[in-house]
């Protein structure tokens, strides 16, 4: 059911702001880039001139289906693969850039899928987030951590609740410039990978 509701929950989101969001968190991509977990391949339109490939790794079959007919549709040479994050079929060093949009609340295990990134992107790679966590707010958090579990069982098992900007600060990652929007609900980061 989430798959065939995915584009359509999505469009007025970004209607009203996700294309915005796209447009500059792809903007510091470069080189060979890995994203993960690209749903239907909405990012791919927004991939600037810098990068010269990008493998998009996704674990729903329906959902790659879908990112086919973009990835073709894209002007930057974009490869959809089957994956997951805490198993990245890649070699060490092997990607600039790293992207992540709106996924890592449906991780399952989100640390080994961190280390995965630090194991597969060079030294000085860029690694850009934008995702939902934890509301800082008390009382959202609260109605957050009530609603999770019934929301995982019809969202793909998104956890609202999921703290992943505490996650990402504990991995080893290195945040170079962090952004908020829709009071501190969403989270942007530009991180570098140790060199």
């Amino acid at each position: 059911m989430f798959v065939t509701l995915y584009d359509p929950i999505m469009k007025p989101l970004e209607l009203v702001m996700l294309t915005k969001v796209r447009e500059k968190l792809l903007r510091p991509a470069y080189g060979k880039v890995l994203e993960i977990g690209s749903g239907t391949g909405l990012n791919f339109p927004y991939y600037p001139e810098a990068v010269v490939h990008v493998t998009a790794l996704e674990p729903q079959r329906k959902l790659r289906e879908k990112s086919l007919s973009r990835s073709l549709r894209s002007k930057t040479a974009i490869e959809v693969i089957e994956g997951e994050a805490e198993k990245l079929p890649f070699a060490d060093n092997s990607f600039d850039t790293v992207v992540n949009t709106l996924v890592f609340c449906t991780i399952p295990d989100p640390e080994k899928a961190l280390s995965e990134i630090l194991r597969v992107a060079k030294p000085g790679a860029t690694v850009l987030f934008y995702e939902h966590v934890r509301p800082p707010q008390k009382k959202l958090a609260v109605l957050f951590d009530k609603v999770t579990p019934a929301w995982k069982a019809v969202a793909d098992g998104c956890h609202l609740n999921r703290d992943t900007e505490a996650l990402i600060r504990r991995s080893g990652l290195k945040i170079i410039k962090k952004e908020t929007a829709v009071k501190r609900l969403f989270v942007q980061l530009q991180a570098e990978v140790p060199s």
